[in-house]
């Protein structure tokens, strides 16, 4: 596993190490708690040290009775024989444990040394006089001393807070303390695996060890060494701590103290041993277990009939005096464990409520489900009102067969309570999200749908949002612009009327985003919408609008604004919590940088929604589009396959609509010098358009069927596909360049014909490493009696092992230091685009995908 947000420590770790081999000495403490990656980091440590320290590692054990000095007996074979010979007296009883130390320090002070002793918290009172002995004389002799320690374990050992006092006094004694992982760095370790992200970090508290286990057995509820450690923690406690720690795994994960005590009066004892022990910690009327998991696991060995009789003892507790909002979820979960249906439908749904209100999604759809596991003997009303309230938890927390299943139901039960306005605003629903389940020709049958039951009613707010998915359907299907724009103003003559502001900047959105794409004008109007759902606090319709944007700028090959475009997207839904539109962000984002030439990033991001147990189809779809052109486009197999899965995932309609599905499998077509496949999948991409034709989707098509040597029909073409079918191949390179798309301008290049644009074609495909293209463009160079310019590799790449040259040496360089495009441009004076060229092309021939991957295989190049 990788060692991540551990290298601040790391780096002061060798620092304090540098200054002390050539003296004066110095002792550093390691704390954290059990699994967080202490041995990790100090192993890691002493692996990296100067060949000429020399390194001696031992460990105190967790026995009844520890061995004495048992760090010192680990690494004597390492040591002189004077040091070794009084060991053995003093273990044996014929000399004095300060000899050893004597013999120990004159050791120590002839060669340069970096002395490790793990788990001072398990050491022997020897041990700890040694460890006494060496700190006040180390400023004498060329050593770092570095010791770990669980820093929740202190209040079990006497001897180690004794000696933490001791140490206190001496300036040369540095401490470090090692922090749970971020949420960040738990995505990070996640990524390649199918689990959520977000729940391993939950269960884990960033905990690296259990984060690790997780991700080694994913099918375990809880992995069996998990169990086992946190078994380990459990043995040795009295039977009145071990009823206590039963207990709080049973209350939840943080419990009060008054309630603590009163399920069991005089438990303060028992929890102080149960603190002592660091499997629970308490910060003032507050305790709780260190990890979820952990809890897990100690409330996996408590007895059914124990669970039972806490479960109803806390809520009878709970009941008896008033509920305040944040207790609202404790009791539906006690409720539901007291086996008490109508506690849970009197505090579920308010749980649910309550977590909506406050943007937590995934919490709210799960208290929803919990009360419809109950609801079976309600009025149809309010088990509508649950199946409603259910479905948009669901489709906000990226559960869309869930969410869409729970509204499907929900319209049932409308419509045959006669409720016509409840169920208009349920097809809306419906329909709404049925585009990104991938089922666009159904989503625009439910829109419809919504709009003819709702017309039959009076104006009504429900009617603006019913027109507003219809302008947005427009929009996403590329009909034809006034179709949106009808729609819009008709949503915005409501929306204001009832005074729906989200209705209203939504509207103006999808309106303007219709013309961005339609007729290339739109982009301010966008960004005054997006804005403005900013501003007014509509986290949902500004989620909604910066994702189609990542969309939309990444369909019109717009590198510059699709990369500002993705982070602002990626940055919103990340804090608050919409995994829905975040994934689908990820997808465009794997498309945007596909287009810019980063194709190991771009492969990067697609497998970060792949990898997500819950990502859309249409995201999974665009991913996996990614992958395959980025396959395709390298030379490698196994790219129809992951073409004919994203076809799988959603509808004809919806391949379409995405602007890639339809192109890709004519590229791949093309790339495979199957010209007749080509034709076939450009022209029925192209019959699909007809009456909804777009410039970005039809221009593209028509233009590979003019590369395989086809001609093909007059449609509507963007800029860059227009001149390339009039044949101005060197004015659409030129376009392409300035969008910052080098792979299209070198496409467009081998229509211009001529020489020099051959010879670039050539080279940029030789960069990004495009190898079909390569063949390809050398066959069309022999054809027309092209000489290729042939030239071996400099000396300087030549000696590189990789075969960098000397510029990608030092954008590698750069990496390292974990500079951006645009910072590496700023420091070696080129464009942002030459450095994501440059980049791609590193990253390329280091055969890793991302720019981590590239700054270890500096390291490990530098070390040989």
């Amino acid at each position: 596993m990788d060692l991540l947000e551990r290298e601040a420590v790391l780096q002061d770790l060798a620092g304090h190490l540098q200054a002390a081999v050539t003296g004066p000495g110095g002792f550093a403490l390691v704390r954290g708690e059990a699994g967080i990656g202490k041995t990790t980091v100090v192993h890691r440590l002493a692996r990296s040290a100067d060949p000429r320290v020399r390194v001696l590692v031992g460990a105190c054990d967790p026995l009844a009775t520890p061995r004495p000095l048992g760090p010192l007996m680990d690494f004597a074979p390492r040591l002189g024989r004077p040091v070794r010979t009084a060991l053995t007296g003093a273990l044996a009883g014929t000399c004095r444990s300060d000899e050893v130390f004597d013999h120990l320090l004159a050791d120590l002070s002839g060669c340069p040394s970096l002395l490790v002793v793990e788990d001072i918290h398990w050491a022997d009172e020897a041990t700890m006089d040694l460890l006494r002995y060496l700190a006040r004389r180390l400023p004498g002799v060329p050593a770092l001393v570095v010791a770990t320690y669980r820093d929740d374990e202190i209040g079990r050992t006497p001897h180690l807070t004794a000696l933490l006092g001791t140490l206190a006094r001496y300036p040369w004694v540095y401490r470090h303390d090692l922090a749970p992982l971020s949420r960040r760095a738990v995505a990070r370790l996640a990524a390649g695996h199918t689990v959520d992200a977000e729940q391993l970090y939950h269960v884990s508290g960033g905990n690296p060890f259990i984060v690790a286990e997780i991700l080694a057995a994913p099918t375990e509820t809880i992995p069996a060494s998990v169990r086992e450690a946190v078994a380990g923690r459990l043995v040795g406690l009295s039977a009145a701590t071990r009823t206590v720690v039963d207990v709080l795994a049973v209350l939840g994960h943080r419990v009060s103290l008054p309630l603590l005590t009163g399920i069991l009066p005089g438990a303060e004892k028992g929890l102080e041993e149960a603190v002592a022990c660091g499997i629970v910690r308490a910060e003032g009327q507050i305790t709780e277990f260190r990890h979820e998991l952990t809890r897990l696991a100690v409330l996996e060995a408590v007895p059914a009939a124990r669970r039972l009789h806490v479960h109803r003892q806390v809520l009878a507790a709970m009941r008896s005096g008033a509920t305040a909002a944040d207790d609202l979820a404790l009791l539906a979960d006690h409720a539901e464990a007291a086996r008490d249906p109508a506690a849970v439908l009197e505090y579920a749904p308010a749980a649910a409520d309550r977590a909506a209100t406050l943007g937590a999604h995934r919490e709210a759809a799960t208290q929803y489900a919990r009360a419809l596991r109950y609801a079976d003997g309600l009025p149809p009303d309010r088990r509508a009102s649950l199946l409603e309230g259910h479905s948009r938890a669901c489709l906000l927390s990226s559960q869309l067969d869930d969410g869409v299943a729970s509204r499907r139901t929900a319209v049932r039960l409308r419509h045959g309570l006669g409720d016509r306005l409840r169920e208009g605003e349920d097809l809306r629903w419906l329909s709404n999200w049925l585009w990104p389940a991938g089922r666009a020709v159904e989503a625009r049958r439910i829109g419809g749908d919504a709009v003819r039951v709702l017309e039959e009613l009076a104006p009504s707010r429900e009617l603006a949002w019913a027109y507003l998915n219809l302008c947005q359907l427009a929009c996403y299907g590329h009909a034809p612009v006034p179709v949106a724009a009808s729609y819009a103003e008709k949503a915005i003559a409501l929306g204001e009327r009832f005074g729906d502001a989200g209705a209203v900047v939504q509207a103006r959105f999808h309106a303007a985003a219709a013309r961005l794409l339609g007729e290339g004008d739109g982009w301010e109007e966008c960004e005054r919408a997006l804005s403005d759902a900013i501003a007014q606090e509509l986290p949902v319709d500004a989620a909604q609008s910066a994702v189609v944007m990542s969309w939309f700028t990444a369909l019109r090959r717009d590198a510059v604004r699709s990369s500002e475009a993705v982070s602002r997207a990626e940055a919103y839904c990340l804090d608050r919590e919409l995994p829905t539109y975040l994934l689908c962000t990820h997808a465009w984002a794997g498309w945007g940088l596909l287009n810019r030439g980063s194709w190991p990033e771009a492969a990067g991001a697609a497998q970060k929604v792949l990898c997500h147990p819950s990502s859309p189809p249409v995201a999974r779809a665009v991913a996996l589009t990614v992958l395959a052109l980025v396959r395709a486009r390298r030379g490698r197999g196994q790219v129809w396959p992951l073409l004919e899965q994203a076809a799988g995932l959603v509808d004809s309609d919806c391949l379409l609509d995405t602007g890639l599905g339809w192109e890709a499998r004519v590229e791949a077509a093309w790339l495979a010098g199957d010209h007749e496949r080509v034709e076939a999948e450009a022209r029925r991409g192209l019959a699909a358009l007809e009456e909804r034709s777009h410039p970005w989707l039809s221009g593209p098509l028509a233009c590979w069927i003019r590369r395989a040597g086809g001609t093909p029909p007059p449609v509507p073409a963007a800029e860059p596909y227009a001149l390339e079918l009039a044949g101005d191949g060197a004015g659409a390179a030129a376009h392409w360049d300035g969008l910052g798309c080098p792979y299209d301008a070198a496409l467009a290049r081998l229509s211009g014909g001529d020489a020099p644009a051959l010879h670039q074609a050539l080279a940029a495909f030789q960069v990004l490493g495009a190898r079909p293209a390569v063949v390809r463009t050398r066959a069309l160079m022999r054809a027309r009696g092209v000489r290729p310019v042939r030239r071996g590799p400099r000396a300087a790449t030549r000696a590189n092992p990789y075969g960098l040259t000397n510029r990608e040496l030092d954008v590698l360089k750069l990496l390292n230091e974990g500079l951006s495009d645009a910072e590496i441009a700023a420091r070696l004076y080129i464009t942002p685009k030459t450095a994501g060229h440059h980049v791609g092309a590193v990253l390329n021939k280091l055969g890793v995908h991302t720019r981590h991957e590239a700054a270890r295989k500096l390291h490990h190049s530098e070390r040989r």
